[in-house]
């Protein structure tokens, strides 16, 4: 396997540092052979996730088209991560941001958050990210003019991002012989933008997503699409299989990546691991990549840590 990650000596601003992150290999926790498993480590982005990608390239968007400007702050509902891309992005760039966050996601994540000068508007736990979204809404149909709403959920730039680069740098760090793409869906920009490239490049790569298997379930990050408010850039059509992990199972998979393979991953990781075992189970060979969205770092007030779900 060749890497396309290059040490940056100088860089104009924090986002250049988007993108380029290296695949991991994971040797210890695969029991086959013939059966190679790789995961994207974009915990290494400088705003610590996956949601770097999707959050510069709304933002790009919004400035190209005129619709965000100095004039205007920064909306949107998240239940953290991409929260963090745009604040780091709207830090660095001048704007100002307003988020909408379930109350109950971590402390580190609305810590975040906050150091980097976001304004947060904490929403019903209970309602979770549909809560978050729902409230947003209302912020933006009540004063238009004074919101560049970003909308995560519904806007292009999302998956068109994984698109012109997560898919392009899983394709040239694998020589393009990867046979298996396997990604969580939350907004689904990063299982949709790279699917459809890689669908692009040869129909015949399998496209695997994975939800959680429960509605209230507790892996941060991921929706339960029949019972969410499903994103308007989700295609359940693109996935030839859709695959459901358990809570509990994530949890314990993300224990297992830290303790046996040196990789501090959120729940997500989890997840998505349990998903490309169950496939390395049953096929005889081939080479599975997936995508590892964000760091265990957010998580470490999290009870799962010391095996209590």
């Amino acid at each position: 396997m060749t890497s396309i990650l290059t040490p940056a000596i100088a860089a104009s601003s924090v986002l250049d540092l988007i993108g380029r992150t290296p695949l991991l290999r994971l040797g210890r926790l695969s029991a086959s052979t013939d059966v190679e498993i790789y995961a994207k480590a974009e915990f290494l982005n400088p705003g610590g996730s996956v949601k770097d990608r999707a959050a510069a390239a709304i933002i790009a968007d919004g400035e190209r088209t005129g619709r965000l400007h100095p004039g205007v702050t920064i909306l949107d509902a998240t239940s953290g991560n991409t929260g963090i891309a745009y604040a780091m992005i709207a830090a660095a760039r001048g704007y100002k941001l307003k988020l909408c966050v379930p109350e109950n996601v971590t402390a580190e994540r609305k810590r975040t958050l906050r150091a980097y000068g976001a304004e947060l508007l904490l929403t019903s736990p209970m309602e979770g990210s549909d809560g978050a979204i729902r409230q947003a809404r209302r912020l933006f149909a009540k004063n238009p003019d004074a919101y560049f709403y970003a909308d995560q959920y519904n806007n292009d730039a999302n998956w068109r991002a994984h698109y012109d680069t997560t898919a392009g740098e899983i394709l040239a760090q694998t020589d393009g012989r990867l046979t298996h793409f396997v990604a969580g869906l939350g907004t689904s920009g990063t299982f949709i933008g790279v699917g459809r490239r890689l669908r692009d490049h040869n129909p015949d790569i399998k496209l695997i997503s994975v939800q959680p298997d429960s509605p209230l379930h507790g892996v941060e990050g991921l929706k339960h699409m029949e019972s969410a408010i499903q994103p308007g850039i989700y295609d359940p059509l693109l996935a030839d299989e859709d695959v459901r992990v358990s809570t509990e199972r994530s949890h314990e998979l993300t224990r297992r990546l830290a303790q046996e393979e040196g990789i501090l991953a959120g729940v997500s990781s989890g997840a998505a691991l349990g998903a490309c075992l169950d496939l390395a189970a049953r096929i005889r060979e081939g080479i599975i990549v997936t995508v590892f969205p964000d760091s265990g770092t957010r998580y470490l007030t999290e009870r799962f840590w010391e095996g209590r779900d």
